[in-house]
């Protein structure tokens, strides 16, 4: 069965950047190689590729270590941008889940 697409996605759309970005903010307690990014945020490698290097240089993400030939990222949850970003994800996401409760609440009622 496949995950359904996450609220901020649904709502934002699902461009690569943000599944990139949804990825890796879900998934902040672990870094990631490219190909594990691209992978695992349904991301087409070469895709990721064209604005890894943008992502660096904003130091948006950074590098953490090497495993073997892989270079492993995170999110630099120290840059402006990302804190800015993961606020306003949460929010996203809150409200959406706050407003279907309610929606069902009213449903129950009547």
């Amino acid at each position: 069965m496949e995950n359904p697409k996450p609220i901020f996605l649904r709502i934002f759309g699902d461009t690569p950047k943000l599944k990139i970005m949804d990825y890796l903010l879900v998934n902040d307690f672990y870094d990631h190689s490219m190909k594990d990014i691209a992978k695992n945020a349904e991301v087409g490698y070469s895709t990721l590729k064209q604005f890894w290097k943008q992502l660096l240089n904003e130091e948006i993400i950074v590098f953490t270590r090497q495993v073997g030939k892989a270079k492993m990222y995170k999110l630099n949850k120290n840059n402006i941008f990302v804190k800015e970003f993961e606020k306003f994800y949460w929010t996203v996401t809150k409200a959406y889940v706050r407003k279907h409760i309610a929606k069902k609440k009213v449903k129950i009622k009547n």
